[in-house]
Order: structure tokens, then sequence, then C-alpha cells
């Protein structure tokens, strides 16, 4: 595009950054070439700064972001504004928009490209999430920590870091952590392996508890915390992997058998609820009302001719998961039948990972070939249900070509953090998105970091980002303390009642 030579002259010295904005420059109409991607992106009032660097361009690089008035100017590589100013000007900006002017200079010839904003939404998100930072699943029993990291600024700190509980060839892997409504006062996370149990932490108490029962098909697995009652269903879940050589999705995680277990916290003791064996029940999650219980499952019959789990890998592709719900009475602690929510199969497609907005109108889910997890299928997306039109759509505005897949609602509804693949292929990394009242998302933005490079340089993926309402206060020595204790066995009953 033919560009135009633009004679500007700015009396004013910027003191921001201390930089000047370059007097005569070049006008190109394309938007310039940044990592991350923050061009036109809403974010919430309270997030910390975004930073970025122009890729493609060698030399200067000075931005200006305005909000009316205010003003920041940074200069260098990198662009990092100061928290003091950007909170100036996010506030300056809230229910409108910053302005961004990126200038590059090459031996003094200076480009100004076109503008863009971020918008800034009045609503405020979450102050945390958390998640497990895990290396590719090529390695065994690495380094593998629950992390938090504050979204008003980019401190982020250990929850439980593995370590404390691995040794020598004995290894421990954590993952599956769980909060009661946003609450880090309320959590859950499992280790296996050495010194293995399920850690539940509540109002200041730790206990590990040892799941496995005879009468129910594994220890809890996937896990969702009641919205207000000391109740914990989980997926139960017999697992294994395949790494292929070939294809593109170059692991594939299944399950050979899954039921639904329900255990309550106060009396530790556990139940079966969905265990029908020609069905593969998994990752539940309650609807904020607390009566009704969503969850994915798959209809799989073995033909008995060979081992199950050597006979799934020879027909995972086979494996169609639906989306059902069972009805929860709270006071008498009893479910209902299975209603049928989402019939993926219909469509030749997999459904999972159920998650209900806070208001109980919007249930997101990831929609992929096949396959339960989908974390691993560059084909998956996030797709919206309207639980009051029944209306299901592929949330374009929010996929890439890539994978999107496990994903939480902020607390008041109006946000979704999610994993991408969109970058590179390879490393999850959280993504958020503003969500409207019909259920449309924003374009979504990385995760804000104090050094824009630090995802790139980062060899490690983020898996299930929950949003919280403040930090863990537990130290991770606490959670290994209670690790290296003996586990609590869990009491089987038939039901669970007051």
């Amino acid at each position: 595009m033919k560009r135009l030579l633009l004679l500007t002259t700015l009396a004013a010295l910027l003191v921001a950054c201390g930089n000047k904005i370059p007097q005569n420059f070049w006008k190109s109409e394309k938007l310039p070439n940044i990592y991350p991607d923050y061009a036109n992106v809403t974010v919430p009032v309270n997030i910390a700064p975004l930073t970025f660097k122009v890729d493609g361009k060698d030399g200067d690089v000075v931005a200006r972001l305005s909000a009316g008035e205010e003003e920041v100017v940074c200069a260098g590589q990198k662009i990092e504004p100061d928290a003091d100013d950007w909170k100036r000007l996010t506030e300056k900006a809230k229910g409108d928009a910053i302005k961004v002017e990126v200038y590059v200079g090459q031996k003094g010839n200076w480009t100004r490209f076109k503008p863009f904003n971020i918008y800034v939404s009045p609503d405020s998100i979450d102050p945390y999430i958390s998640y497990r930072l895990i290396p590719p699943s090529y390695v065994t029993y690495e380094e593998l920590t629950i992390n938090q990291r504050c979204l008003e600024n980019y401190d982020e700190s250990v929850i439980y870091d593995n370590m404390l509980c691995t040794e020598g060839n004995n290894g421990q892997c954590i993952n599956c952590h769980n909060f009661q409504q946003y609450n880090p006062e309320r959590m859950q996370f499992h280790a296996r392996e050495n010194m293995g149990g399920t850690i539940i932490a509540c109002d200041g108490d730790i206990k590990k508890v040892n799941m496995r029962n005879d009468s129910i098909l594994s220890a809890g697995v996937y896990p969702t915390w009641h919205p207000w009652l000391k109740l914990i269903v989980y997926s139960t879940n017999k697992t294994g992997q395949i790494f292929h050589s070939v294809n593109p999705n170059k692991i594939e995680v299944f399950d050979s058998e899954s039921d639904l277990i329900a255990y309550d916290v106060e009396k530790n003791e556990v139940t079966n609820i969905e265990n029908d064996t020609t069905e593969m029940e998994c990752f539940p999650f309650w609807a904020p009302d607390g009566k009704a219980l969503y969850y994915c499952s798959a209809h799989f019959e073995y033909r008995d001719t060979i081992e199950k789990g050597r006979e799934f890998t020879m027909r995972t592709q086979e494996a169609k998961y639906k989306l059902y719900k069972k009805s929860f009475d709270p006071e008498k602690m009893q479910f209902g039948p299975r209603e049928l929510v989402f019939d993926a199969d219909s469509i030749d497609k997999s459904a999972t990972l159920p998650r209900i907005s806070p208001d109980g109108r919007f249930l997101m889910f990831t929609l992929a070939k096949y396959g339960v997890f989908h974390i691993w299928h560059h084909d998956a997306d996030l797709w919206m249900l309207d639980l009051k039109t029944g209306e299901a759509r592929n949330m374009e505005e929010i996929n890439s070509p890539d994978t999107e897949s496990y994903h939480s609602w902020s607390s008041n509804g109006k946000w979704v953090v999610f994993s991408s693949r969109r970058y590179d292929g390879n490393y999850t990394r959280p993504f958020i998105a503003h969500v409207d009242d019909k259920g449309r998302a924003s374009k979504p933005f990385e995760l804000p970091c104090a050094n824009p490079d630090y995802h790139r340089q980062l060899l490690k993926s983020y898996n299930v980002p929950e949003f919280m309402k403040g930090p863990v206060a537990i130290k991770p020595q606490q959670f290994a303390d209670a690790l290296k204790q003996e586990s609590v066995p869990v009491k089987y009953v038939k039901s669970l009642s007051k």
C-alpha cells in the first residue's frame, strides 16, 4: 500500500517513559506486527499492564498510549508501561479505549503504523488464576507445580511443588486442582504415585484422603466441588495414553473405563452415582444453583475379544461424547436420572468439559472429532450452548486454527479463561476473553507478562486455568507435610444422606 509522508509537529515532551514521539515519519495503513497480539482486544479495568514487542522489524520502537488527556510514551525493543501509568490509563479509558500508536525507526527513518485500540471494560476480573505448569508429556515425573498468578500485576507463586515429595526415582505427579466457588480456602488436588492421595483443604484444615475402594472403579480423578455443600463429585477413570509417530495429534489420552462418584467431605463417605459399564462418564461440573450436575459420557461396548485397554486403543475414534445432566436435591442429597443436553454424536463430533456460566444461562464446552482429552487435538474448538434457547454455536470469535480446550468462567460471568495452542501448536497458554449478555465473546488476549517474550521462552504448558477470588495462603511445605502422612481411607456407602 502506498505510504504518504506525514509531517507532524508535536511540541510537548511526553515524560512517562522519558521519550519523544518522532516528528517526521511515514504513515502505514498496516497494523504493527506485535507479540502478543493485543490489537483491538477488550481487557478488564483491573488487568496488569499489557507489554508487547514489534516482531520482524529491526530498529528503534516508540509507542504512545493515550486515553483522553492521559498519555504514556515508551521506547525500546519491548514496550513495558509502568504499573502506575497503566492504572491511570485504564481508569480513564474505562468503558472506552486506550489508543495505541506504534512508531518504528530505522537509520533515522520512522514509520507510524496504523493505530489500534485496547478496549477497557468496566467489568472487573477475579484477581487471581491458578494453573498447573507442566513440561511436554514425553517426560516422566519431572518438576510439576500448581501455581497462582495475580492478574492485577505479575506476581506468581507456587501453591504446591511435586519435587517436595519426589525421592530419587520415586516421582510424584500432581494435577486436578479445584475450588469451591472460587474460594482459595476450600480447594483440593491429587497427587499420584509416591506419597499419593487426594489433598482436601477446607477452612484451614488439610487432610490426605485415600479414595480407593473396592466398590468404586478408581480413586477420584476430575473433580467439581458443590457450590455450597461440602460435597465433591469426581469422575473415576482408568486412563491410558497412545504416543503417535505420524499423527499430528502427538498424544491420545483416553479412558478405557470411567464412572462418577460423590464424596462427602465431612463424613468421609463416597458412593457411586453413575457406573454403567457401557458408558464412559467424565468431567463433571455443578450448575451454579447446586441443583444439577453436568458431565459428558460416551457409549462404548467392548467386544471382549482382547484386553480392554488394547481394544480401546484400536477403536479410540469411535468414542463420541455427549453432554448430560442429572438433577440434584440438596436437601435429600439425591441425584435424579440423566438427561441429554447436547448430542454431539449426531453431528459426528465429541463434546467434553461442560462449564456453566455463574448466571446459569450459558454452557461452554469443547468440541472435536472424537475422544475426551481434547487438549491434544488440533481440531478442538470452544462452543457455546444457550441453555435458555437450546442453540449451540461455534465460538468463532475466540477460536483459532489450533487447539482450544480447558476453560473456566470468572465469578461475575463476564470473562472466560481458556487454554490455547494458537501460537506454536505445542504449548498451551492462557487466553482471556470478555463475554457479553448474549454469550458473544471479544477478541481474546494472552495472559500479560512483565516480559512480553516470557511465554515464547517458557518450555512448559499451562494446564487447567481456574479463577480465584484471592491467593491460596497455605504454604507448599504444609501441603508436602500432609502428603507425607498416612491417607485417611474413605467409607463406601450405597447412597448419601443428610
